[in-house]
């Protein structure tokens, strides 16, 4: 495998507890707070184990993602736990020091480490460093695709050309078709690529899709195309109806996944502000309704730099859409543009 680098994921913060929202019909009560990034079952033990410096846990929960092919989950875990391990090190730095060939732990260490890298002032220079890191974690296990996924982030972020791109993206969809992680970072190497041509990133969302099983997360992937779109004021318009079949897609995606869940709670997030961006009121309330208490870093903070608090007037707005009100907040704190650090 060629040398890689990786851009950091937008940072999750664990989560926490903020004040009630109001109402909404068949939604949360009044009496609801509402969880901000919350870990779901499998990952909350891992994170309270790691704040007490035992490493067992995140070990037993990647290991089982490996064993079982989980790598949608796995490749969450990994940046969750990452971000965790950005101001808490020392039990990862205990896990390398007791098993330094894990493919777990060295899968960490990478993304750790691009994390950090990509925090540096000197960022081109701190990416150079790292990308051995990503290079062992990809040889700890040949089948594993999430070293793959930072692969393809490194494409994006070294501008580098189509063919390199091309052998890394054959590399992992070689070890997963229909993984949503590095199906979204390639898309994000489309867009910085060919700022503005939409048209390609939804053709290649698209088919992606319609290849993939019906439950699959890149089912997704056209509304990921569809927010760089509307958080985008480059490239030509395109028809009302492509955002629609986007949003359409994903909404089914949603019906099939755990309700008031945290898992699927980034998807619906998305799915929402999508959802209120072209004025489907009551599709935006039914997926709160199967959303729960459950808010998501992003989108909100590629539009504002407090993304609980967006997320709230955002609820708000939709209620009083669905009433037949003008909402009352604006859509954007940012003139509707997605912040750079979204890739």
């Amino acid at each position: 495998m060629v040398g890689t680098m990786a851009i950091q994921l937008p940072f999750i913060r664990a989560s926490r507890m903020t004040r009630t929202a109001p109402h909404l019909a068949g939604g949360p009560r009044t009496d609801d707070e509402v969880l901000l990034d919350a870990p779901d079952a499998r990952l909350s033990p891992a994170l309270v184990a790691a704040a007490r410096d035992d490493h067992g846990p995140a070990a037993g929960l990647l290991r089982a993602t490996r064993t079982a092919a989980e790598w949608e989950r796995r490749d969450r875990y990994v940046t969750r736990l990452a971000a965790f391990a950005r101001s808490r090190p020392d039990w990862l730095d205990a896990w390398l020091a007791t098993a330094p060939q894990d493919p777990d732990a060295l899968l960490l260490r990478a993304q750790l480490a691009v994390d950090r890298a990509w925090q540096s002032p000197a960022r081109a220079e701190a990416l150079r460093e790292v990308s051995p890191l990503i290079t062992t974690a990809a040889r700890a296990d040949h089948g594993d695709p999430v070293p793959w996924r930072l692969a393809l982030d490194h494409a994006r972020g070294a501008q580098a050309g189509h063919s390199y791109f091309e052998e890394l993206w054959a590399a992992a969809v070689r070890r997963a078709p229909h993984h949503y992680g590095c199906h979204e970072s390639a898309l994000r190497y489309l867009a910085a690529s060919w700022h503005g041509s939409h048209q390609e990133c939804f053709d290649f969302a698209d088919r992606a899709a319609q290849d993939a099983p019906a439950d699959a997360l890149v089912q997704a992937l056209p509304l990921r195309a569809a927010f760089g779109y509307l958080t985008d004021d480059c490239g030509p318009e395109l028809p009302r109806e492509r955002l629609d079949a986007a949003a359409d897609r994903a909404i089914a995606l949603s019906l099939r996944l755990p309700t008031a869940d945290p898992w699927p709670a980034r998807m619906r997030n998305l799915l929402v502000f999508v959802l209120v961006r072209l004025e489907r009121w009551p599709d935006a309330q039914e997926q709160l309704h199967l959303n729960g208490p459950y808010a998501t870093s992003f989108p909100w903070d590629q539009v504002s730099d407090e993304p609980l608090g967006h997320f709230l007037r955002v609820r708000e707005d939709i209620l009083a859409g669905a009433a037949g009100r003008p909402p009352g907040h604006p859509r954007s704190e940012r003139g509707g543009r997605a912040r750079s650090r979204d890739h």
